[in-house]
């Protein structure tokens, strides 16, 4: 993020005294008291067995689709985007992918740990939007819109903690349903969307952005 709004929008909350451990691999993790049977069957729950995980070079963790999900989707439709396809997320702020409003939706990542283990990795969605302005009701929260764009919402949410999965593939993370908003003004104008995956050391795994709007159908 290149402002100091922007930095602050995605300011990290940390308890004080904290202090960040030095990381290990996933190797180092599964030969630590190997002896413990009950930890060894913890760790095994996070993917934390001896030969699992290369390397502690690159990322820890590579975030593979954004998806957005509803029971009221039509059938057959998915809204996902692949990372990757940077030239997708940028044709969002032209072309903004259109939500229902007032509906059950909520948000999915999918991601891989490529080696060490994982905790206190978070995703962080923080929604502007500029227009009209007014005053508008988003997640219950009355907000006031000016010409400039003002966040409306910020998502903060955990993804847990994961180790290197046994057979490469990737986890997937659905976070906290909630309901999009609905009403006039709320259907006017494009809402920003800056996204991003950090851990609790200030390490960031992904940054994107992407755009949306609010409609009376998918």
């Amino acid at each position: 993020m290149s402002t100091t709004q922007e930095e602050d929008d995605f300011a990290l909350q940390h308890t004080p005294g904290y202090k960040p451990t030095a990381a290990k691999t996933a190797e180092e993790y599964a030969k630590l008291d190997a002896e413990d049977e009950s930890l060894a069957r913890w760790k095994a729950s996070l993917g934390i067995v001896p030969g699992v995980g290369g390397t502690a070079n690159g990322p820890k963790v590579t975030v593979l689709t954004l998806e957005l999900d509803s029971p009221t989707l039509p059938a057959g439709r998915k809204i996902v985007f692949d990372l990757k396809d940077v030239a997708k997320l940028a044709d969002t702020k032209k072309n903004p992918i259109v939500i229902k409003e007032g509906v059950e939706y909520n948000v999915r990542i999918t991601f891989k740990v490529n080696h060490s283990i994982i905790s206190g990795v978070r995703y962080i969605q923080v929604v502007k939007r500029a227009g009209v302005k007014g005053m508008i009701y988003y997640r219950s929260v009355l907000v006031a819109i000016a010409d400039s764009p003002s966040t409306v919402d910020r998502l903060d949410q955990m993804l847990g903690s994961y180790g290197p999965h046994p057979n490469g593939e990737p986890y997937i993370k659905n976070f906290d349903p909630d309901v999009s908003p609905s009403g006039m003004l709320v259907r006017t104008g494009t809402y920003n969307v800056k996204s991003r995956v950090v851990d609790d050391d200030g390490e960031i795994y992904a940054d994107w952005e992407w755009h949306f709007k609010l409609g009376k159908e998918w």
